[in-house]
């Protein structure tokens, strides 16, 4: 895809964004457009990053570990989206800004001490289970309180929202409630915050289901396709 196509979906999805937020009554600087490169050439995130787009998610470790290896603009910042395993953290720990997927304490206790081995903080999202769907991933909601309380301690982690990824449908309307469900979540635990838990962020909406992510209050959303086109394979 040639700059102009990725500069001109990225500037569509931001008018979308600001569309959504007009009508809802939100600030579009609320929400943080992380484009999603994953299996997309390292050119393409430059074409990206050409018109300001500076956020960018990876679903597998060590692809994201390389291209962070091969991009060294230090306004880059990157975010895990995939699943995690814990003998790979090491890999990812000294250059990662942010890791979505943290769906258990064993993470964020390998995070942080890999990120202290570098004197660095990662911010993290847990990852919830709103779909019901064991693919997804995600804690299981009665789970979360315990995994929080486990990050309030912590000193090179920053436990900074919850993400969630709803089941994929043809009319995102179906999933309105999920959404809806980590938004209750994220205000019922809120009352926590302390020390390293600092919930501030919602992670939810993609291409398919965006503006009803928005509408329910995601401050995140993780756009892959819509500004970088197909995939060869997921």
């Amino acid at each position: 895809m040639s700059q102009e196509d990725i500069c001109a979906n990225i500037h569509e999805i931001r008018d979308e964004i600001r569309s959504v937020c007009e009508r809802t009554g939100r600030d579009p600087e609320e929400i943080m457009l992380v484009a999603v490169s994953k299996t997309k050439p390292v050119e393409d995130i430059q074409e990206a990053l050409t018109c300001g787009q500076l956020h960018f998610g990876e679903n597998r470790m060590k692809e994201l570990e390389d291209k962070m290896g091969e991009i060294e603009n230090p306004d880059v910042s990157w975010h895990m989206i995939g699943n995690l395993q814990t003998n790979k953290i090491k890999y990812i720990a000294d250059r990662v800004n942010w890791i979505h997927s943290v769906e258990k304490k064993k993470y964020l206790k390998e995070i942080n001490k890999r990120a202290g081995q570098s004197e660095r903080v990662v911010n993290c999202l847990i990852q919830v289970n709103i779909s019901g769907e064991d693919q997804k991933g995600g804690c299981e909601p009665e789970n979360l309180k315990d995994i929080l309380e486990y990050a309030i301690d912590l000193d090179y982690v920053r436990v900074k929202g919850l993400m969630g990824m709803a089941r994929f449908v043809d009319d995102p309307e179906e999933v309105r409630g999920e959404f809806r469900l980590l938004k209750n979540l994220f205000d019922e635990h809120k009352a926590m915050n302390q020390g390293s838990l600092q919930l501030e962020h919602l992670s939810m909406g993609m291409t398919n289901d965006m503006a009803v992510a928005i509408e329910e209050g995601s401050t995140m959303v993780r756009i892959g396709s819509a500004i970088f086109g197909k995939r060869n394979y997921d």
